[in-house]
Order: structure tokens, then sequence, then C-alpha cells
């Protein structure tokens, strides 16, 4: 077994050892999610806190972990009596971001179940982290089953299996610990409201700090036992010092006047919902405990709040995380006036051994964005221009307040990745047909295995009732669900699309898109062209929130080279079909349809559009011209990709000329 990097010989990240440590003295806090770039230690600090965790009693030869003091009375592996047990360390398990369904949360035996005509259930992964830890690396890109199933089970403390003619339930209390990139996409908010903190790590700018922590690493490398035995001393004290705050937390008092600050600052804060309000208060006796006193004080609430509510405070996933620590204090200096009655002679408690104690946490906002200092200019095409401003470019402007967009989906039935756009062949979704299973059986089709099995009973020489079944006779349930796509926003940046209020609407409905395929799981990228080329300017990713800050500083002015921006489109398709083939693209051109960049442009944009139709790629044209007088280009445009055209107003989910197209259009069809 390979040896952990020590806990406490983790350099710096304050605030992610007291969130873990806090979570070991007091697991109704909830868990904790760890942000932040690569490279930064999130994943060893994690795993390093179960070697700190106190061993478990479990009920000898139970496979979820029973308490010998208090079974679990329905447990699948019961009835136990009370009585001494066994014990083991606390167990860190690791669920893989394409772990199955049945993995997560066990399965029936199938061919033991066929063979031996037994109901045999095989655990999963929940009911192994039962009284530990259940690590999840990299959870924003965990698929939404998954997510469900996990928010089920944290919410419940129990998981519940229904299948296959099984039907099981058992304890899964555990400790929800998830890192995670914000560059590679945001988490739903139901699953980040299911983690009690949250912290944000980077790598420290101090050289001297991050010499040391190049020096640590090498010395582990070389003799990881070796380096262990050098810390065994400060790991045992911050392992006594977690046992001493277990056993103290018990009689931590949170009085009236801390809870008052609690409120009041959940409150202000403009949370969603109480379960802010319960984990800042199990959070906030969760620090007095870990500082040895018995009474929650101002400075507790403080840093519980700084801990439990940058990640509840997002209202959508474009917000940037973080509180504004001026606005904290006032709250609890306004409210905190009959917290000094109620405590004059609070215990101060030991500071302790390890480094936890209650350091400082600087959470700061992000830099707010805003439009650039550059002086308005004109563009081309006949738009107003702000007075004075000559040709060139435009500063970017602000978009307009996004909206709830219409369904915009890729036709036929892909394989993709999990998602909620498109139609797919999926292994969780409802049951469509049957086949014969490639590699390990996940999804038995009852029915059509004894179809299968049935002709051959008198060959098989069954000669009473049942039903003799064979491996060859299994087949695998096919299933639809959603997938996932790749939505490319293709944006005309040019002059004629420059006027400002225009631009403003055209940003708002991008954004409104890519709320929509944030919901939907989608990856999305960005491809601009104006004046002489396109550039891309954000390729695929997950993120939607570095697509809408792209777009935001989007700036706009000179000629439309429509072509330029198809061909950099269909370049882009090109390599994320290589990279992930099995995903399906959705191209979106936000243009007038003007074309006036380059020789021949209408020709040319032509032909890079039949490329797309040639391809069978999935376009929609969203046509942004305005004014009584409209040429029609964008719906030209369409036509030539192979897609469909809407207006900015169409866009709408609740537009009624939306509304009014498509019953046409459904009419048309039906006759």
């Amino acid at each position: 077994m390979s040896v952990p990097f020590p806990f406490t010989a983790v350099v710096g990240q304050d605030d992610l050892r007291l969130a873990l440590l806090l979570n070991a003295v007091s697991p109704a806090v909830g868990g904790v999610l760890v942000r932040g770039e690569k490279g930064t230690a999130k994943s060893t600090a994690v795993r390093a806190l179960s070697a700190l965790l106190p061993e478990v009693d479990v009920v000898a030869g139970c496979r979820f972990s029973c308490d010998p003091a208090k079974p679990d009375p329905v447990c699948p592996d019961g009835p136990h009596e009370p009585g001494p047990g066994t014990t083991r360390p606390s167990r860190m398990v690791e669920l893989p971001v394409g772990a199955s369904e049945d993995r997560l949360v066990g399965a029936l035996d199938i061919e033991r179940a066929l063979a031996e005509g037994v109901k045999a259930f095989e655990p999963g992964l929940l009911a192994d982290a039962h009284r530990g830890i259940l690590y999840v690396d990299e959870v924003n890109l965990l698929h939404d089953h998954l997510v469900d199933l996990l928010l089920d089970a944290a919410a419940m403390g129990a998981s519940y299996v229904e299948r296959e003619g099984v039907s099981v339930r058992h304890a899964a209390r555990f400790l929800l610990v998830g890192t995670m990139n914000p560059e590679e996409g945001e988490l739903r908010p139901q699953l980040l409201d299911r983690f009690g903190l949250t912290v944000e790590v980077a790598a420290s700018r101090e050289p001297d700090q991050r010499v040391e922590v190049v020096r640590r690493r090498l010395a582990y490398d070389d003799d990881p036992a070796g380096f262990a035995a050098r810390w065994a001393d400060e790991e045992a004290a911050v392992r006594q010092r977690i046992v001493a705050a277990r056993e103290l937390l018990p009689s931590v008092r949170l009085g009236d006047g801390a809870l008052r600050q609690i409120a009041a600052t959940c409150a202000a804060f403009e949370v969603d919902g109480m379960r802010a309000d319960i984990v800042m208060a199990r959070t906030a006796t969760a620090l007095a405990a870990w500082a040895g006193r018995t009474d929650v004080l101002a400075e507790d609430v403080r840093q519980a709040a700084l801990l439990a509510l940058p990640h509840r405070r997002r209202r959508n996933p474009f917000d940037a995380p973080g509180l504004d620590e001026d606005k904290l204090d006032e709250t609890l200096e306004e409210f905190g006036g009959s917290s000094e009655d109620e405590d004059p002679d609070p215990d101060p408690g030991p500071d302790g051994p390890g480094g936890g104690g209650q350091p400082p946490s600087s959470d700061p906002e992000g830099p707010q964005g805003g439009e650039t200092g550059a002086r308005p200019e004109a563009g081309e095409g006949g738009e107003p221009q702000p007075s004075g401003a000559g040709a060139g470019e435009q500063s970017a402007v602000r978009a307009a307040e996004p909206f709830r967009t219409k369904v915009l989906s890729v036709p036929g039935l892909g394989e993709g990745a999990a998602g909620r756009r498109s139609r797919a062949r999926t292994e969780h979704g409802r049951t469509t047909g049957a086949r014969r299973p490639r590699g390990t059986l996940t999804k038995l089709h009852l029915a059509a295995t004894v179809q299968a099995a049935a002709p051959h009973q008198r060959a098989r020489g069954r000669s009473g009732p049942g039903l003799v079944v064979r491996r060859d006779d299994l087949r695998q349930a096919t299933r639809e669900g959603r997938e996932g796509n790749l939505v490319l926003f293709v944006v005309d940046a040019s002059g004629s699309m420059a006027a400002r209020q225009r631009m403003s609407a055209v940003k708002g409905a991008v954004l409104s898109l890519l709320l929509d395929a944030y919901q939907r799981r989608d990856k999305v990228g960005l491809v601009t062209f104006r004046g002489s080329a396109a550039e891309v300017a954000l390729p695929p990713t997950s993120s939607v929130d570095a697509a809408a800050a792209r777009l935001e500083s989007l700036p706009t002015g000179g000629r439309t080279p429509l072509a330029a921006g198809l061909l950099r489109a269909h370049e882009v398709l090109r390599v994320e079909r290589l990279r992930d083939p099995a995903r399906r693209a959705l191209v979106v051109v936000v243009t007038d349809g003007r074309a006036t960049g380059g020789p021949e442009p209408v020709v040319l944009a032509g032909r890079a559009a039949r490329l797309f139709a040639a391809g069978g790629v999935a376009s929609v044209v969203v046509d942004c011209e305005s004014g009584p007088v409209r040429l029609g280009l964008a719906g030209q445009l369409a036509g030539e990709l192979g897609g469909t055209a809407v207006t900015l107003d169409e866009l709408r989910a609740d537009s009624i000329a939306g509304l009014v197209r498509d019953v046409q259009g459904t009419s048309r069809r039906a006759a």
C-alpha cells in the first residue's frame, strides 16, 4: 500500500486544510468542494485526510460497515445483535468520473441469479463509503445520472436499490469531498448546495513558499516512508486534536446571539433556502470545538460564512464566487450586540498543534467586468454610429438580460456523452429494444432473454418447470436518453452588427443560449469574424462561463468576412471530431447574413456554407437583421447550410411569433 503524503506537510492552503478538518470533527457539516487550478494539491490534501481520521468500529463480516453499538436494523447483511465488533481504518472511496450506476449503488449479480436462482446483491461504492469519505475528483465532469444518485444518498443518508427484482436499502452516510477545475465547467446548483463548505485554492506567488513545496515533494518522491516518518509527530498531534474536538463538540453552546448573526448573514447575501443557515451553525460549532472552546464567538460565525456561503450566493453560472467581506463585517457588527452579553468570559482555548487553528481566510470577489475605455468608432454598413466616430473598431458593449430560449437540437439519434439536448443511445433512459451484450452485461432485458432461450428448452433436456438459460441467451437492454452536444457559436462582430443597441441584443441572445447550453450539459465554442479574418475566441470547452467572459469583451467593427468565419468553424469541428467522435455538433451562426469581406464574398460564403450541408452538420442561423427594410440574407444562408433560421424574437421560448411559425410548420407537414 502506498504511503500518502502527510496532511501536515502540505504547504499553505490554510482554508483547504481547515475545511477538511472541520468535516473530520463534525461530519454533519456536509463535506467540502475544493475549487482551483490544476496542480494546487487538491487531491493530495484530500487523500492525506483519510489517514488522520480515527478508526471506526464495525460489525465483523458486515459489508455495509454497521456500527456494532447501534447496528442498522434493516442492514442487508443483518440483522445484527448489538455487541463488540472489530476496528478498521476509515476508508476513502474514490468515485471515478466514468463509473457506471451499478458500480455506484450496487446491482444484482445476474449470472449467479440465473445460474443458481438466488438474488445476490453486490454492494457498490456508496456502501463502501459509509462512515468514511466519498471522494470525487473532477466532480464537475460527473454524469448527471450519477449526480442525481449522489444527491439522493447525501440527502437521505441511505441508498435505495430497486432493479431486476432486487429491493435493497442500506445506510450511506459519508463525508462528500469533491475537487474541480472551474475552467472545465461548473456544477449544477443542486449539487453545489449539497456541499457544506467550499474553498478556492491557487498556487502561491511567493517564491519562498513555492521553493518549499518543491523541496517537500521531491523529498517525498525519493523516500515516501522516510518522509512520512519525519512528520509522524505532527500527524499524531492533529489526530489527537480531532478526537478531542469530537468529544468536546456536544458541549459547545450556540447562543441566540450567534444564531441571529448567522440568520442575518444568510439573509443579507440572499442565499436560497435554509440549508446555508444550518451549515453555518454546524460549521461555527465545529470551529469552536476545534479551538477548544465551548462557546461560539463572532469570529467563528465570520469564518463559517466565508466557508459556507460563497458557492450558495451564485445566482447563475456566470456569477463570480466569493463574498463581499466588508458587507459581511457590517452585518456581523450590526447584529452582534447581544453576543457579548451572552458570552461575557469565553474560554479562548488552545491554539493547538498541526497548523489547523482558525487561519484568516481571504476569498475576495474577482474583478468586476465592465466596458473597455476605448472610444466607440464607426464600422461598416448602414447602421447609425455615435457622432464623431471614425472608421474602425468599437468598444465592447454589455449584453442585454438573458432569457429562456426555445430548444435547439440535433436531429437523429446519437451516442455522445450524457446530457440533455438531443436524443441518443445511452446506458440510462427508457428501454427501446434489446441486443446481444458486447462485453460485460449491465442491463438485462428479461423478456428478450426468455424469448431467446425458450425455443431451445427441449434440446437442452428440460424435464420440469423452470427455464434453462445459457450465456448466449442473455440480451442487453438498449436504452434511449439524452446527450450533450458541442454548441459552436459563430458570431458576426462586423460593423454591420455594431450599433450598440443591436449588439447588446445579440450578446443577450448568445448569453441566453450559453445558459441553455450550461443547463443541458453541452460543450461550447466561440468563433468570431470581423475585419478581414476570423478567430477562435474560445476553443471547445465545458466552461460556459469562460465563453460568457469572452462574449462580454467582444469588440466589433470592420467588414464582414462571413466565408472566413464559416471556414474557421468548419476547421474547429474537424479537429474536435478527431478528439471526440461521438459528440455531435450544433452550429449556431449569429449574423445578419451580409458578406462584404474579401473577393467575391457572397460566392465564397455560399461555398463555405455548403460544406456544412454536405457534412450533415446541424445548424441554426440567428437572424439579427433589423429595420423596416430587410434583405433576408440570413434565411438564404440557412438554406445553404441546410439548417433553419430564427429571428431574435423567435428565439425566445415564449415568443408568439415563434409559436405561430412552429404551428404553421406542423400543419404543413401534416398536410
